[in-house]
């Protein structure tokens, strides 16, 4: 059995959806993997060392075996910045490395988060 064919004048209906169909799946593929590549970091949890010191622990995922610096900042009950410090990282090839750094604070911090990462 023979499939149907189109009707007249609908033809060039058909070529356009399914180039704009195409286009958006490759654009989801696009999208999707450009989300997963690329340096990342999250918080791992802090130490409240004492009210001038506070431990951060964070890891970077996606060094790609290059070195990174990244920025960390202490806060205080009114999320108010009570210390920052830039690290420079090593290169580390691993998929994601965890590291622990000291920051110096004006006054006791409640919590360290990693502000940002950029590759050296």
């Amino acid at each position: 059995m023979a499939l149907p064919r189109p009707a007249p004048g609908t033809g060039k209906w058909w070529v356009v959806g399914t180039i704009g169909i195409t286009l958006g799946v490759i654009a989801a593929i696009w999208f999707g993997l450009s989300a997963t590549s690329g340096l990342a970091w999250s918080d791992a949890g802090h130490n409240v060392v004492s009210d001038a010191r506070v431990d951060v622990i964070f890891d970077v995922t996606n060094q790609d075996g290059k070195p990174v610096r990244c920025t960390l900042e202490a806060l205080d009950n009114n999320h108010g910045q009570v210390g920052v410090l830039q690290v420079d990282l090593p290169a580390s090839t691993l998929t994601t490395t965890r590291y622990t750094r000291t920051i110096a604070t004006v006054s006791r911090a409640v919590a360290a988060t990693v502000d940002s990462c950029t590759y050296r």
